[in-house]
Protein backbone atom coordinates (compact mmCIF):
# COMPACT_ATOMS: atom_id res chain seq x y z
CA UNK A 1 0.00 0.00 0.00
CA UNK A 2 2.55 2.40 0.80
CA UNK A 3 4.74 1.54 -2.69
CA UNK A 4 1.68 2.42 -4.57
CA UNK A 5 0.91 5.80 -2.37
CA UNK A 6 4.69 6.40 -3.35
CA UNK A 7 3.81 5.73 -7.27
CA UNK A 8 0.64 7.77 -7.14
CA UNK A 9 2.81 10.74 -5.71
CA UNK A 10 5.22 10.50 -7.91
CA UNK A 11 2.91 10.49 -10.78
CA UNK A 12 0.97 13.51 -9.67
CA UNK A 13 4.00 15.49 -9.30
CA UNK A 14 5.17 14.62 -12.63
CA UNK A 15 1.70 15.66 -14.26
CA UNK A 16 1.91 18.94 -12.29
CA UNK A 17 5.22 19.47 -13.04
CA UNK A 18 4.44 18.75 -17.17
CA UNK A 19 1.07 20.95 -16.71
CA UNK A 20 2.62 23.78 -14.76
CA UNK A 21 0.90 26.02 -12.13
CA UNK A 22 -3.26 26.78 -12.41
CA UNK A 23 -4.54 29.78 -13.42
CA UNK A 24 -5.53 31.18 -10.33
CA UNK A 25 -2.01 30.99 -9.11
CA UNK A 26 0.37 32.61 -12.75
CA UNK A 27 -1.95 36.31 -11.53
CA UNK A 28 0.15 37.73 -9.24
CA UNK A 29 2.79 35.35 -8.96
CA UNK A 30 5.37 38.23 -9.23
CA UNK A 31 8.03 36.39 -11.87
CA UNK A 32 10.84 38.86 -12.63
CA UNK A 33 10.33 39.70 -16.33
CA UNK A 34 13.55 39.68 -18.93
CA UNK A 35 11.96 41.27 -22.57
CA UNK A 36 14.99 40.73 -25.07
CA UNK A 37 13.67 42.12 -28.27
CA UNK A 38 16.02 42.24 -31.54
CA UNK A 39 15.50 44.86 -34.39
CA UNK A 40 14.39 44.22 -37.76
CA UNK A 41 14.82 40.34 -36.90
CA UNK A 42 12.76 38.46 -39.18
CA UNK A 43 11.35 35.16 -39.12
CA UNK A 44 13.66 34.20 -41.53
CA UNK A 45 16.75 34.95 -39.63
CA UNK A 46 16.96 32.60 -37.02
CA UNK A 47 18.31 28.74 -38.01
CA UNK A 48 15.61 27.03 -35.83
CA UNK A 49 13.11 28.98 -38.83
CA UNK A 50 15.04 27.17 -40.94
CA UNK A 51 18.03 29.48 -42.30
CA UNK A 52 20.32 26.90 -43.18
CA UNK A 53 23.10 29.46 -43.65
CA UNK A 54 23.06 31.38 -40.04
CA UNK A 55 23.91 29.72 -36.72
CA UNK A 56 22.13 30.53 -33.46
CA UNK A 57 22.45 27.58 -31.52
CA UNK A 58 21.51 29.45 -28.15
CA UNK A 59 18.71 30.63 -29.86
CA UNK A 60 17.61 27.70 -31.35
CA UNK A 61 17.86 25.83 -27.70
CA UNK A 62 15.82 28.89 -26.13
CA UNK A 63 12.98 27.63 -28.79
CA UNK A 64 13.13 23.82 -28.12
CA UNK A 65 13.02 25.03 -24.49
CA UNK A 66 10.41 27.89 -24.81
CA UNK A 67 6.08 27.98 -25.27
CA UNK A 68 5.96 29.79 -28.76
CA UNK A 69 3.32 32.23 -30.08
CA UNK A 70 3.39 31.29 -33.61
CA UNK A 71 1.15 33.67 -34.69
CA UNK A 72 2.16 36.33 -32.66
CA UNK A 73 2.02 40.35 -34.79
CA UNK A 74 3.93 43.33 -34.17
CA UNK A 75 3.60 46.73 -35.95
CA UNK A 76 5.44 46.92 -39.53
CA UNK A 77 7.88 49.14 -37.93
CA UNK A 78 9.81 49.90 -34.89
CA UNK A 79 8.57 53.22 -33.07
CA UNK A 80 5.33 51.79 -33.67
CA UNK A 81 5.73 48.56 -32.24
CA UNK A 82 7.37 50.53 -29.09
CA UNK A 83 4.64 52.19 -28.43
CA UNK A 84 2.20 49.80 -29.22
CA UNK A 85 3.68 47.46 -26.39
CA UNK A 86 3.97 50.10 -23.87
CA UNK A 87 0.71 51.07 -23.86
CA UNK A 88 -1.57 48.41 -24.49
CA UNK A 89 -2.83 50.06 -27.80
CA UNK A 90 -2.28 50.52 -31.46
CA UNK A 91 0.52 52.91 -31.92
CA UNK A 92 -1.66 55.71 -33.40
CA UNK A 93 -3.47 55.92 -30.85
CA UNK A 94 -0.42 57.28 -28.77
CA UNK A 95 0.56 59.83 -31.61
CA UNK A 96 3.00 57.58 -33.37
CA UNK A 97 2.49 57.03 -36.58
CA UNK A 98 6.19 57.47 -38.33
CA UNK A 99 9.52 56.53 -36.99
CA UNK A 100 11.15 60.15 -37.46
CA UNK A 101 9.79 63.91 -38.09
CA UNK A 102 8.41 64.23 -34.36
CA UNK A 103 6.00 61.47 -34.82
CA UNK A 104 8.12 58.96 -33.18
CA UNK A 105 7.34 60.80 -29.56
CA UNK A 106 4.63 58.69 -27.64
CA UNK A 107 1.87 60.98 -26.17
CA UNK A 108 2.59 62.20 -22.77
CA UNK A 109 -1.00 61.13 -21.68
CA UNK A 110 0.29 57.36 -22.45
CA UNK A 111 0.43 55.80 -19.39
CA UNK A 112 3.12 52.92 -19.73
CA UNK A 113 3.22 49.01 -18.26
CA UNK A 114 6.68 49.93 -16.38
CA UNK A 115 5.20 52.84 -14.80
CA UNK A 116 2.05 50.16 -13.34
CA UNK A 117 4.96 47.91 -12.40
CA UNK A 118 6.98 50.65 -10.43
CA UNK A 119 3.87 50.95 -8.74
CA UNK A 120 3.60 47.32 -7.97
CA UNK A 121 7.25 47.35 -5.93
CA UNK A 122 9.08 46.34 -9.50
CA UNK A 123 12.80 48.02 -10.63
CA UNK A 124 12.58 48.32 -14.58
CA UNK A 125 15.82 48.86 -16.80
CA UNK A 126 16.07 49.14 -20.75
CA UNK A 127 19.00 48.40 -21.92
CA UNK A 128 19.63 49.71 -25.70
CA UNK A 129 17.00 51.32 -28.34
CA UNK A 130 13.93 53.61 -26.88
CA UNK A 131 13.13 55.43 -30.12
CA UNK A 132 9.73 57.15 -28.58
CA UNK A 133 10.69 60.08 -27.83
CA UNK A 134 14.26 62.27 -27.53
CA UNK A 135 13.23 65.00 -25.87
CA UNK A 136 13.48 65.18 -21.83
CA UNK A 137 9.94 64.46 -21.16
CA UNK A 138 9.92 61.65 -23.50
CA UNK A 139 12.71 59.49 -22.15
CA UNK A 140 12.39 56.46 -20.60
CA UNK A 141 13.18 57.50 -17.30
CA UNK A 142 10.21 59.72 -17.21
CA UNK A 143 8.14 56.86 -18.37
CA UNK A 144 8.63 54.45 -16.11
CA UNK A 145 12.10 53.41 -15.96
CA UNK A 146 14.33 53.25 -12.89
CA UNK A 147 17.56 52.42 -14.77
CA UNK A 148 18.25 53.48 -18.35
CA UNK A 149 21.28 52.94 -20.64
CA UNK A 150 20.55 53.57 -24.41
CA UNK A 151 21.26 55.22 -27.49
CA UNK A 152 19.23 58.10 -28.90
CA UNK A 153 16.70 57.94 -32.04
CA UNK A 154 16.03 55.16 -33.93
CA UNK A 155 19.57 54.32 -34.36
CA UNK A 156 22.85 54.22 -33.12
CA UNK A 157 24.71 57.55 -35.64
CA UNK A 158 21.04 58.67 -36.89
CA UNK A 159 20.57 62.41 -37.76
CA UNK A 160 17.09 63.18 -38.57
CA UNK A 161 15.84 67.06 -38.57
CA UNK A 162 13.34 67.99 -35.40
CA UNK A 163 14.36 66.34 -32.53
CA UNK A 164 15.12 62.89 -33.61
CA UNK A 165 18.62 61.97 -33.15
CA UNK A 166 21.41 60.49 -31.75
CA UNK A 167 24.24 61.64 -29.65
CA UNK A 168 27.21 63.50 -31.95
CA UNK A 169 29.94 61.45 -31.47
CA UNK A 170 27.94 57.80 -32.38
CA UNK A 171 27.82 59.80 -36.04
CA UNK A 172 30.82 58.31 -36.68
CA UNK A 173 32.63 55.92 -34.78
CA UNK A 174 29.05 53.83 -34.90
CA UNK A 175 28.34 50.89 -33.55
CA UNK A 176 31.85 50.79 -31.77
CA UNK A 177 33.22 52.55 -28.62
CA UNK A 178 29.60 54.39 -28.62
CA UNK A 179 28.53 57.00 -25.75
CA UNK A 180 25.50 55.74 -24.36
CA UNK A 181 22.83 57.46 -21.65
CA UNK A 182 23.45 55.52 -18.36
CA UNK A 183 20.12 58.06 -16.07
CA UNK A 184 21.53 61.16 -16.39
CA UNK A 185 25.34 60.58 -17.21
CA UNK A 186 26.08 60.46 -20.96
CA UNK A 187 28.99 57.82 -20.43
CA UNK A 188 31.96 56.67 -23.20
CA UNK A 189 31.62 52.65 -23.76
CA UNK A 190 34.35 50.08 -25.03
CA UNK A 191 33.42 47.60 -27.49
CA UNK A 192 30.52 46.64 -29.92
CA UNK A 193 26.95 47.64 -29.19
CA UNK A 194 25.21 44.72 -28.51
CA UNK A 195 28.18 43.10 -26.27
CA UNK A 196 27.57 46.73 -24.41
CA UNK A 197 24.01 46.89 -23.98
CA UNK A 198 23.50 42.69 -23.20
CA UNK A 199 26.70 43.81 -20.22
CA UNK A 200 24.81 46.57 -18.73
CA UNK A 201 21.60 44.46 -18.73
CA UNK A 202 23.13 41.66 -17.01
CA UNK A 203 24.80 43.84 -14.41
CA UNK A 204 21.95 45.02 -13.18
CA UNK A 205 20.10 41.90 -13.51
CA UNK A 206 22.83 39.91 -11.02
CA UNK A 207 22.21 43.27 -8.86
CA UNK A 208 18.31 42.98 -8.60
CA UNK A 209 18.90 39.15 -8.15
CA UNK A 210 21.37 39.11 -5.38
CA UNK A 211 18.67 41.66 -3.41
CA UNK A 212 15.98 39.61 -4.42
CA UNK A 213 14.23 42.50 -6.19
CA UNK A 214 11.94 41.39 -8.44
CA UNK A 215 12.45 43.25 -11.85
CA UNK A 216 11.43 44.10 -15.37
CA UNK A 217 14.82 44.18 -17.49
CA UNK A 218 13.78 44.78 -21.23
CA UNK A 219 16.93 44.32 -23.90
CA UNK A 220 16.08 45.99 -27.14
CA UNK A 221 18.93 45.83 -29.13
CA UNK A 222 19.51 48.04 -32.82
CA UNK A 223 20.90 45.52 -33.84
CA UNK A 224 20.83 44.29 -36.63
CA UNK A 225 19.25 46.90 -38.16
CA UNK A 226 21.29 49.05 -40.55
CA UNK A 227 23.77 49.88 -41.27
CA UNK A 228 25.30 46.56 -41.40
CA UNK A 229 28.46 46.65 -39.27
CA UNK A 230 29.46 43.19 -36.94
CA UNK A 231 32.76 42.36 -35.27
CA UNK A 232 35.60 41.10 -37.74
CA UNK A 233 35.03 37.59 -36.53
CA UNK A 234 31.72 37.22 -36.78
CA UNK A 235 31.18 38.94 -40.28
CA UNK A 236 34.19 36.86 -41.82
CA UNK A 237 32.71 33.39 -42.09
CA UNK A 238 30.16 35.17 -44.27
CA UNK A 239 32.56 36.66 -46.24
CA UNK A 240 34.71 33.29 -46.63
CA UNK A 241 31.46 31.89 -47.98
CA UNK A 242 30.98 34.61 -50.79
CA UNK A 243 28.26 36.94 -49.32
CA UNK A 244 28.57 40.90 -49.59
CA UNK A 245 29.65 43.20 -47.08
CA UNK A 246 25.72 43.80 -46.10
CA UNK A 247 24.72 40.21 -45.73
CA UNK A 248 27.76 39.51 -43.73
CA UNK A 249 27.71 42.66 -41.54
CA UNK A 250 24.26 41.40 -40.80
CA UNK A 251 24.49 38.05 -40.51
CA UNK A 252 27.25 38.72 -38.52
CA UNK A 253 25.58 41.06 -36.42
CA UNK A 254 22.61 38.27 -35.74
CA UNK A 255 25.07 35.32 -34.64
CA UNK A 256 26.53 38.23 -32.49
CA UNK A 257 23.09 38.50 -30.39
CA UNK A 258 22.68 34.99 -30.18
CA UNK A 259 26.19 34.84 -28.81
CA UNK A 260 25.28 37.07 -26.09
CA UNK A 261 21.55 35.44 -25.35
CA UNK A 262 23.37 32.58 -24.80
CA UNK A 263 25.62 34.60 -21.94
CA UNK A 264 22.43 35.38 -20.66
CA UNK A 265 20.82 31.99 -20.73
CA UNK A 266 24.29 30.75 -19.49
CA UNK A 267 24.21 33.39 -16.12
CA UNK A 268 20.60 32.65 -15.31
CA UNK A 269 21.81 29.30 -15.61
CA UNK A 270 24.68 30.26 -12.64
CA UNK A 271 22.95 32.16 -10.67
CA UNK A 272 20.05 29.48 -10.41
CA UNK A 273 17.60 32.69 -11.42
CA UNK A 274 15.25 30.06 -13.67
CA UNK A 275 12.49 29.44 -11.12
CA UNK A 276 11.25 33.26 -10.90
CA UNK A 277 12.25 34.02 -14.02
CA UNK A 278 10.46 34.49 -16.95
CA UNK A 279 12.60 35.33 -20.61
CA UNK A 280 10.83 36.62 -23.56
CA UNK A 281 12.46 36.57 -27.28
CA UNK A 282 10.75 38.37 -30.13
CA UNK A 283 11.41 40.78 -32.88
CA UNK A 284 10.30 44.24 -33.87
CA UNK A 285 9.00 43.87 -37.29
CA UNK A 286 9.41 42.07 -40.07
CA UNK A 287 12.59 41.15 -41.95
CA UNK A 288 14.85 44.07 -43.14
CA UNK A 289 16.59 42.40 -46.11
CA UNK A 290 16.00 39.72 -48.09
CA UNK A 291 18.39 40.02 -50.84
CA UNK A 292 22.19 39.94 -51.30
CA UNK A 293 24.53 38.73 -53.23
CA UNK A 294 26.71 35.29 -53.25
CA UNK A 295 29.79 35.58 -55.05
CA UNK A 296 28.92 38.64 -57.09
CA UNK A 297 25.38 37.61 -57.98
CA UNK A 298 21.88 38.50 -56.64
CA UNK A 299 20.27 36.25 -53.95
CA UNK A 300 17.27 35.58 -52.15
CA UNK A 301 17.99 35.19 -48.76
CA UNK A 302 15.75 33.10 -46.04
CA UNK A 303 12.54 34.38 -45.50
CA UNK A 304 11.17 31.25 -43.50
CA UNK A 305 8.20 31.70 -46.24
CA UNK A 306 7.34 35.07 -46.15
CA UNK A 307 6.88 37.29 -49.52
CA UNK A 308 7.72 40.33 -47.90
CA UNK A 309 9.50 41.89 -44.47
CA UNK A 310 10.11 45.43 -42.79
CA UNK A 311 7.11 48.63 -43.60
CA UNK A 312 4.94 45.65 -45.28
CA UNK A 313 0.89 45.43 -44.87
CA UNK A 314 1.32 41.77 -45.34
CA UNK A 315 2.29 38.84 -43.01
CA UNK A 316 5.85 39.36 -43.38
CA UNK A 317 6.03 42.92 -42.06
CA UNK A 318 4.17 41.87 -38.74
CA UNK A 319 4.25 38.06 -38.04
CA UNK A 320 7.21 37.48 -35.61
CA UNK A 321 8.98 35.45 -33.26
CA UNK A 322 8.00 35.24 -30.07
CA UNK A 323 9.19 32.67 -27.75
CA UNK A 324 9.06 32.83 -23.97
CA UNK A 325 10.73 30.66 -21.11
CA UNK A 326 9.60 29.85 -17.48
CA UNK A 327 11.37 26.97 -15.96
CA UNK A 328 8.87 24.49 -14.54
CA UNK A 329 6.02 26.78 -15.31
CA UNK A 330 5.33 27.13 -18.90
CA UNK A 331 5.68 23.94 -21.18
CA UNK A 332 8.56 23.25 -22.92
CA UNK A 333 8.45 23.03 -27.10
CA UNK A 334 5.53 24.03 -27.10
CA UNK A 335 3.19 25.57 -29.92
CA UNK A 336 0.33 28.49 -29.24
CA UNK A 337 -1.82 29.12 -32.36
CA UNK A 338 -3.80 31.86 -31.24
CA UNK A 339 -3.61 35.35 -32.88
CA UNK A 340 -1.70 37.12 -30.42
CA UNK A 341 0.25 40.49 -30.67
CA UNK A 342 2.70 42.79 -28.99
CA UNK A 343 -0.95 45.22 -27.45
CA UNK A 344 -1.08 42.12 -25.29
CA UNK A 345 2.04 42.40 -23.31
CA UNK A 346 0.45 45.45 -21.11
CA UNK A 347 -2.04 43.30 -19.59
CA UNK A 348 0.26 40.05 -19.28
CA UNK A 349 3.05 41.43 -17.51
CA UNK A 350 0.51 43.68 -15.57
CA UNK A 351 -1.47 40.62 -14.50
CA UNK A 352 1.54 38.60 -13.42
CA UNK A 353 2.98 40.96 -11.30
CA UNK A 354 0.11 41.62 -9.64
CA UNK A 355 0.01 45.51 -10.78
CA UNK A 356 -3.26 47.81 -11.14
CA UNK A 357 -4.39 48.86 -14.35
CA UNK A 358 -6.62 52.14 -12.70
CA UNK A 359 -9.50 53.49 -14.30
CA UNK A 360 -8.34 56.29 -15.58
CA UNK A 361 -5.50 54.79 -17.72
CA UNK A 362 -5.42 54.92 -21.86
CA UNK A 363 -8.30 52.50 -22.99
CA UNK A 364 -6.37 48.86 -23.86
CA UNK A 365 -6.69 47.24 -27.02
CA UNK A 366 -4.77 44.46 -25.91
CA UNK A 367 -5.85 41.03 -24.03
CA UNK A 368 -4.03 39.27 -20.80
CA UNK A 369 -1.91 36.35 -22.78
CA UNK A 370 -2.16 34.41 -19.06
CA UNK A 371 -5.18 31.95 -20.19
CA UNK A 372 -3.01 31.02 -23.19
CA UNK A 373 0.34 30.45 -20.94
CA UNK A 374 -1.76 28.61 -18.47
CA UNK A 375 -3.57 26.36 -21.09
CA UNK A 376 -2.16 26.90 -24.32
CA UNK A 377 -5.47 25.17 -25.83
CA UNK A 378 -7.72 27.63 -23.60
CA UNK A 379 -10.81 29.18 -25.64
CA UNK A 380 -9.57 32.41 -27.65
CA UNK A 381 -12.01 34.67 -29.53
CA UNK A 382 -11.68 36.05 -32.89
CA UNK A 383 -10.14 39.07 -32.92
CA UNK A 384 -9.33 42.02 -35.30
CA UNK A 385 -5.90 43.73 -35.41
CA UNK A 386 -5.30 46.61 -37.37
CA UNK A 387 -2.19 46.92 -39.30
CA UNK A 388 -0.96 50.54 -40.84
CA UNK A 389 2.79 51.37 -42.16
CA UNK A 390 2.32 55.55 -41.27
CA UNK A 391 4.77 57.18 -42.41
CA UNK A 392 2.82 59.67 -44.69
CA UNK A 393 4.39 62.86 -45.32
CA UNK A 394 4.81 65.54 -42.75
CA UNK A 395 1.82 67.90 -42.63
CA UNK A 396 -0.25 65.80 -45.30
CA UNK A 397 -4.27 64.81 -44.43
CA UNK A 398 -4.07 61.53 -42.96
CA UNK A 399 -7.10 60.25 -44.90
CA UNK A 400 -5.08 60.41 -47.98
CA UNK A 401 -3.15 57.43 -46.96
CA UNK A 402 -6.17 55.83 -45.00
CA UNK A 403 -6.05 52.77 -47.18
CA UNK A 404 -2.22 52.81 -48.48
CA UNK A 405 -0.41 50.09 -46.35
CA UNK A 406 -2.71 48.83 -44.26
CA UNK A 407 -4.40 45.39 -43.42
CA UNK A 408 -7.23 43.93 -41.07
CA UNK A 409 -6.24 40.71 -39.17
CA UNK A 410 -8.67 38.12 -37.96
CA UNK A 411 -7.60 34.32 -36.84
CA UNK A 412 -8.42 33.23 -40.29
CA UNK A 413 -8.49 36.14 -42.95
CA UNK A 414 -6.17 39.12 -43.99
CA UNK A 415 -7.58 41.88 -45.90
CA UNK A 416 -4.93 43.93 -47.51
CA UNK A 417 -5.03 47.74 -49.19
CA UNK A 418 -8.68 47.63 -49.34
CA UNK A 419 -8.63 44.84 -51.86
CA UNK A 420 -6.58 41.87 -51.53
CA UNK A 421 -8.05 39.08 -48.76
CA UNK A 422 -6.09 35.94 -48.38
CA UNK A 423 -7.13 32.89 -46.43
CA UNK A 424 -3.97 32.36 -43.57
CA UNK A 425 -5.38 29.53 -42.21
CA UNK A 426 -4.50 27.86 -46.01
CA UNK A 427 -2.54 30.55 -47.34
CA UNK A 428 -0.30 31.64 -44.67
CA UNK A 429 1.84 33.03 -47.19
CA UNK A 430 -0.33 34.87 -49.03
CA UNK A 431 -0.33 33.31 -52.60
CA UNK A 432 -3.82 33.45 -53.45
CA UNK A 433 -5.80 36.61 -53.68
CA UNK A 434 -9.93 35.20 -52.76
CA UNK A 435 -11.11 38.58 -52.31
CA UNK A 436 -13.84 38.08 -55.54
CA UNK A 437 -15.36 35.48 -53.61
CA UNK A 438 -16.42 37.09 -50.16
CA UNK A 439 -17.99 40.07 -51.14
CA UNK A 440 -20.00 39.52 -47.98
CA UNK A 441 -16.14 39.28 -45.66
CA UNK A 442 -15.31 41.99 -47.06
CA UNK A 443 -17.65 44.50 -46.49
CA UNK A 444 -17.23 42.91 -42.78
CA UNK A 445 -13.63 43.80 -42.52
CA UNK A 446 -14.41 47.17 -44.67
CA UNK A 447 -16.63 48.34 -41.80
CA UNK A 448 -14.68 47.57 -38.72
CA UNK A 449 -11.78 49.31 -40.36
CA UNK A 450 -13.57 52.18 -41.18
CA UNK A 451 -15.04 52.60 -37.35
CA UNK A 452 -11.26 52.22 -36.24
CA UNK A 453 -9.84 54.88 -37.91
CA UNK A 454 -12.41 57.14 -37.46
CA UNK A 455 -11.77 56.41 -33.60
CA UNK A 456 -8.32 56.52 -34.12
CA UNK A 457 -7.86 59.72 -36.11
CA UNK A 458 -8.25 62.29 -33.44
CA UNK A 459 -5.62 60.35 -31.46
CA UNK A 460 -2.73 60.98 -34.04
CA UNK A 461 -1.27 63.87 -31.72
CA UNK A 462 1.85 65.08 -33.13
CA UNK A 463 1.10 65.40 -36.64
CA UNK A 464 1.06 69.40 -36.92
CA UNK A 465 3.67 68.95 -34.23
CA UNK A 466 6.73 72.32 -35.42
CA UNK A 467 9.85 70.37 -35.67
CA UNK A 468 12.24 71.19 -33.00
CA UNK A 469 14.25 74.15 -33.18
CA UNK A 470 17.37 71.24 -31.65
CA UNK A 471 18.52 67.90 -31.17
CA UNK A 472 17.63 67.39 -27.80
CA UNK A 473 20.64 64.59 -27.61
CA UNK A 474 22.91 66.63 -29.26
CA UNK A 475 22.50 69.63 -26.26
CA UNK A 476 22.99 67.24 -24.19
CA UNK A 477 26.22 66.37 -24.98
CA UNK A 478 27.54 69.38 -25.80
CA UNK A 479 26.58 70.64 -22.19
CA UNK A 480 27.92 68.16 -20.45
CA UNK A 481 31.32 67.86 -22.19
CA UNK A 482 32.00 71.28 -21.31
CA UNK A 483 30.71 71.16 -17.79
CA UNK A 484 32.10 67.87 -16.58
CA UNK A 485 33.44 65.58 -19.52
CA UNK A 486 32.31 62.34 -20.75
CA UNK A 487 33.65 59.64 -18.06
CA UNK A 488 34.25 56.22 -19.23
CA UNK A 489 31.57 53.47 -18.24
CA UNK A 490 32.92 50.54 -15.86
CA UNK A 491 31.29 47.85 -17.23
CA UNK A 492 30.01 45.31 -14.23
CA UNK A 493 31.67 42.13 -13.11
CA UNK A 494 29.51 39.10 -13.92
Amino acid sequence: MQRLFVVLLVTITALTSLRGVTAKELAGTRPNVILVMTDDQGMGDLSCMGNEVLRTPHLDRFYAHSTRFTDFHVSPTCAPTRSAMMSGRHEFRNGVTHTIKERERMALSTKTFPQLLRKAGYETGIFGKWHLGDEDEYQPYNRGFSEVFIHGAGGIGQSYEGSCADFPPNRTDKYFDIVALHNDTIKQTTGFCTDVFFQAALGWIKEKHDAKQPYFAYIPTNAPHGPMIAPEKYRQRFIDLGYDDATAGRYGMIENIDDNFGLLVQKLDEWNAWDNTLVIFMTDNGQAGSRGKLNGKPVQLHTAGFKTGKGSPYEGGTHVPAFWRWKGVLGEGVDIPALTAQIDLFKTFCQLAGATIPSDVQPIDGRSLLPLLENPKADWKDRVLFVHQGRWEKGADPNGSKFKNCAVRTTRWRFVNNKELYDISMDPYEAANVAEDHPDLIAKLRNAYDRWWEETLPLMVNEDAPYAPHQPQAVRYEKQLAERGIPDWIPPQL
